[in-house]
């Protein structure tokens, strides 16, 4: 059942409290959060609340826009959302029970959690890939009460919870007069996210509208966003990056521009018809952006952008410099978890090596430790396991028996990602600590090698992982997508490049795969996974 937040991890949200500025205070459509005069104590809003001081600030101002052109205003979404809670409420939805949804990326599924918020429903947020058996572990493990799914998910008879199936072009609507009072206590669990399970069982993190608001406002803040931003919702927005784009709106003015699968040619032109200002959000998306943009090399494909987004997944250092050069502005980075949706990010004003090579410095508000294997914090470019604590980072897991481990003694979350940071404060993933090959004794990076091939011509895509091999214990295999794939594979050239790099022999790969494609989830990381059981089979 979800839980409200322990004192224990209640601890890292009071952090909002004391932050002086997590939003521009007014200027360029953005809206201060938190009462700043006199030391009185502070009422921290909900997401309704914040929605509320929006539409009071710029009810008129474009809230969302999707393929379609459908367009609706932060007036509009506030008055349709409250009919919706309305409507939801008279089929038997009641505060406080937990409600999983799994919708496509609509306007319409925003008016959808949106209502959910106004109802101070705990929302267990599904991606669309998930299937009967995702679903059914996810409704089972957080109690949901109900499932609301759009008619193309009703195969799912998963028995768990009531369905209530809706129609995009008709929402259930009633009577708000009826409606109970909306929510006041941002501390309170109100969202379960899964993590992205591409190593195991997803499983289900408890957030808070206090969690998800500090980190749209660090986000926020970190970019300069203002009310002339446009940012692109391309993937599920049951993902919690989803969230954080449309609560990003509600403190900056800006817009979200929704679109319901990931398809370049269709994608680029409603990005470019909604003068989108940061495209992203991943490598993946990168790479199509720019292949369009060769086709076209007289116009821009993205006028008005002002920087290229990552994050999700990792990127190659090459990328920044390649978008720079051919779409006119950089990359810029920004690092976080299901767990904790933000925690670094790189400035648009950062110098080119520290956008192309780092994902930034840590944002308002975030603590962070980067620990040696004996549990001593390691020096300036020394690396080690990256851990977070902060007032963005999660109340704990559906399963508390998951916490434990999750946490050191000092109460930092446990990342996973290798990480250094340099005497500027900027933070650079090196790896995983599962990502880690370890060949005869000698430890490989994966990403060391991955950046190195990335740089090669005759290579579009890469991803190095370790299999099991009865005499190293592990061996490194490198699977590539080529820039051109009606050439052989050049194994001889790669090799001899990786060597003359200077990469230890040890390090080079002894096994390459030519794919047309890496297996990705909706946010464009690899699943490493799927790619081991594929080498593992062809022996």
């Amino acid at each position: 059942m979800a839980r409200r937040a322990s004192c224990r991890f209640r601890s890292a949200c009071v952090y909002v409290n004391a932050a002086a500025t997590l939003t521009n205070g007014g200027a360029n459509g953005g809206i201060d959060i938190l009462d700043r005069g006199g030391g009185k104590h502070v009422i921290e809003p909900t997401l309704w609340d914040l929605l509320e001081r929006r539409v009071a600030t710029s009810p008129d101002h474009l809230c969302m826009v999707d393929e379609r052109g459908v367009r609706r205003s932060f007036a509009d979404l506030a008055d349709e959302a409250t009919q919706v809670a309305a409507g939801l409420h008279e089929l038997g939805v009641r505060p406080s029970q937990v409600v999983a949804w799994q919708l496509p990326t609509w306007i319409e599924t925003a008016v959808v959690f949106t209502a959910l918020s106004r109802l101070d429903i705990v929302q267990v947020p599904l991606l669309p890939i998930y299937r009967a058996r995702e679903v059914e572990h996810a409704l089972r493990t957080t109690n949901a009460e109900f499932l609301i799914m759009g008619a193309s998910s009703s195969d799912h008879h998963v028995g768990v919870a009531r369905p209530i199936v809706i129609d995009r072009h008709s929402l259930p609507r009633a009577d708000t007069t009826q409606l109970p009072p909306p929510p006041t206590d941002a501390h309170a669990v109100r969202w379960i996210f899964h993590t992205s399970g591409t190593t195991a069982t997803p499983k289900g993190a408890r957030h808070t509208d206090a969690s998800i608001i500090a980190a749209s406002a660090s986000y926020t803040e970190a970019i300069g966003l203002t009310d002339d931003d446009r940012l692109p919702l391309a993937f599920p927005v049951a993902h919690i990056g989803g969230l954080i784009v449309h609560c990003c709106s509600y403190l900056a003015g800006s817009a979200s521009i929704f679109v319901e699968r990931f398809e370049p040619a269709s994608v680029i032109e409603v990005l470019a018809r909604e003068h989108v200002t940061l495209p992203g959000p991943s490598q993946v998306f990168h790479l199509a952006y720019m292949d369009a943009q060769r086709r076209q090399p007289q116009q821009r494909l993205f006028p008005h952008a002002r920087g290229y987004t990552n994050g999700g997944a990792a990127k190659n250092p090459e990328l920044h410099f390649q978008l720079k050069e051919l779409m006119g502005v950089g990359l810029y980075s920004n690092y976080g978890l299901t767990e904790c949706p933000l925690a670094l990010c790189t400035p648009l004003s950062a110098p080119d090596d520290k956008r192309a090579t780092t994902e930034g410095r840590p944002v308002r508000g975030m603590q962070m430790r980067i620990v040696d294997a004996d549990e001593h914090d390691v020096v300036a470019g020394g690396v080690g396991e990256l851990r977070l604590k902060g007032p963005l980072l999660f109340a704990g897991y559906v399963d508390a028996s998951l916490d434990a481990d999750a946490f050191d003694a000092r109460g930092f979350f446990r990342t996973g990602d290798l990480a250094r940071q340099d005497d500027e404060g900027f933070v650079q993933i090196v790896g995983r600590l599962k990502d880690i090959i370890i060949r005869k004794g000698e430890n490989i990076s994966a990403k060391e090698v991955e950046d190195l091939l990335f740089e090669h011509p005759a290579v579009r895509e890469v991803a190095v992982v370790g299999v099991p091999d009865p005499v190293s214990g592990e061996r490194c295999c490198a699977i590539i997508v080529a820039a051109d794939p009606s050439q052989p594979l050049p194994v001889e050239r790669l090799t001899a490049y990786l060597r003359d790099a200077g990469l230890m022999i040890q390090k080079i790969p002894e096994q390459w795969i030519a794919l047309d494609a890496l297996p990705r989830n909706q946010v464009g990381k690899v699943l490493k996974n799927e790619l081991r059981t594929h080498v593992i089979a062809q022996g």
